[in-house]
């Protein structure tokens, strides 16, 4: 092992956390859930802070840290909605942008070529707020009881930022499929 396969060590291992974190859910150990999903929030952070400063970016980094935090927060959020907590309206539109957004990548990569995976704005401001949510009811089932109007808005907010990360992905990933392949066309 080098040094520089420390920060995607650190996404390995957030993927791991997923397990844990839903068991200690299901068994309402709820504070305990809430240390877990912020272990895997410091390492999320960690492993970026540690790929940028020193330059320790590579396309399985790339490639290992959305998936990790996907991993992770579907998981919490089947949980959550399995349990009555978070909507399952939501939890299916959560997923369900997931799943247009990766068949979009295949799909990309299968038609048009190789791509460079890096979120948008929009992602990364839906993945924030996903995460808020999550630890907002975590919060207020364990440790301290949050209004309900609080947790109606993240939802709300995580259904907007859901749907305008999903639209934002598929059209820029739309515009430079065709120009690469409006290119390949004229060559």
């Amino acid at each position: 092992m080098r040094l520089r396969d420390i920060p995607n060590l650190l996404c390995i291992m957030r993927m791991g956390l997923a397990v844990p974190s839903a068991w200690l859910l299901l068994q309402e150990s709820y504070k305990a859930a809430l240390l877990i999903f912020l272990v895997a929030g410091f390492s999320d952070a960690l492993d970026g802070y540690l790929a940028k400063r020193f330059a320790w970016q590579s396309r399985l980094g790339s490639i290992l840290d959305p998936l990790a935090d996907k991993i992770l927060l579907v998981t919490n959020y089947i949980v959550l909605g399995w349990m009555g907590w978070i909507p399952a309206w939501l939890v299916a539109v959560v997923i369900g942008r997931d799943a247009i957004v990766v068949t979009g990548a295949v799909a990309y990569h299968a038609r048009v070529g190789r791509y460079e995976m890096a979120p948008s704005l929009a992602s990364k401001v839906n993945t924030l707020v996903q995460i808020v949510l999550v630890v907002a009811v975590v919060a207020s089932l364990g440790v301290i009881t949050l209004p309900a109007w609080l947790l109606r808005g993240l939802e709300y907010g995580v259904l907007i930022t859901t749907v305008w990360s999903g639209v934002d992905y598929v059209w820029t990933w739309g515009l430079q499929a065709h120009r690469a392949r409006s290119r390949n066309q004229h060559c």
